[in-house]
């Protein structure tokens, strides 16, 4: 049973975390909340952002501020599934028998980055799904079980710049929150170059958690209570994502061809729980669902042709779903 002495000791834990990554990463505040909610829920994340902005930092300082096994995969137009998954090696021992061993390959750690996830092909891309979904690897006839936590925290660039791949669709629904880094301002450059003009090594990075905190932490936020109300506003909110749908807002009806799915619904709850726990509150508000509805559902709207060809964004659709929503 989770005491509310030690829940408030985990979450003074967690808000420890979260300054300790701040040491590092300018101007992100509310990237690092959702990478940390992502963690708690036990999802996975995807980075969007162009070249520069911090993403594989913020990532690798997460590593080490949790002292979790940390491995990276740079993805590349030749990268193969077997590359990310490992393969069996035919080895021989000293009296001369032949055997295979499979060698793990990077897709083994608690905390993966996939580094430009979209610059692999859509075959080598799709290697993740067994592991991001079902939390295990399968190579020849066996099933190997990753070790939990499992994260994949994957960065990509925006589609429309050269040498990139789309996402299989199936692939972008298994992340847990898709999350935009955006330019920063004039004074978090001033900041960034004021922290990291001598060398990023010059920053030490002190571990706060471990292996066992993060583990506890998971099961705290599961157990977190949502009132009725709330859970039937998130489900008001994914279902107005839904074009056939009478009630749909004018943008849904207009440029969505599929709407959210119940997968969606189940991160807004989800991550409303984290985000509460990470605000120190011991259930959900309204508001812990308003914060997390963007990365939720941005990446699970599919645009019709319409709205791609007039550039009418997810945000924007999104924006007139939780304007015209109201909780019951």
């Amino acid at each position: 049973m989770v005491t509310e002495k030690k829940l408030s000791q985990t979450q003074s834990k967690f808000k420890d975390l979260f300054n300790e990554i701040q040491r590092v990463i300018v101007g992100h505040d509310e990237v690092i909340r959702d990478v940390l909610i992502g963690l708690l829920c036990e999802g996975h994340v995807l980075l969007e952002g162009v070249p520069g902005l911090g993403k594989t930092l913020l990532v690798r300082t997460l590593g080490q501020a949790l002292g979790l096994q940390f491995s990276r995969i740079q993805f590349t137009p030749d990268l193969m599934p077997a590359d990310i998954m490992g393969t069996r090696l035919l080895n021989e021992d000293e009296s001369g028998r032949r055997f295979f061993e499979f060698a793990k390959g990077p897709i083994f750690g608690h905390l993966v980055l996939a580094d430009e996830i979209n610059r692999a092909t859509p075959k080598t891309q799709s290697a993740l799904l067994e592991a991001m979904q079902e939390r295990s690897v399968t190579v020849g006839n066996k099933t190997h079980t990753l070790e939990e936590p499992f994260m994949v925290l994957a960065t990509q660039n925006p589609i429309e710049m050269e040498g990139t791949y789309p996402l299989p669709e199936a692939q972008v629904d298994r992340f847990f929150f898709k999350i935009q880094l955006h330019y920063p301002k004039l004074s978090e450059i001033e900041e960034i170059l004021a922290r990291h003009g001598a060398g990023e090594k010059n920053l030490e990075i002190r571990r706060v958690l471990s292996r066992e905190e993060v583990l506890e932490a998971q099961q705290m936020v599961a157990t977190i209570p949502v009132a009725s109300p709330l859970r039937k506003y998130a489900a008001h909110l994914v279902s107005a994502t839904q074009p056939q749908l009478e009630g749909a807002p004018p943008l849904v009806k207009q440029y969505v061809e599929y709407g959210a799915s119940p997968r969606a619904a189940l991160s807004l709850i989800r991550g409303a729980k984290a985000h509460a726990f990470l605000a120190g509150e011991v259930n959900v508000r309204i508001a812990d669902i308003q914060a997390v509805f963007y990365p939720s559902l941005r990446h699970r709207l599919i645009r019709n042709f319409k709205g791609e060809a007039e550039g009418i964004t997810s945000e924007a659709i999104l924006h007139q779903v939780v304007s015209e929503v109201r909780e019951s």
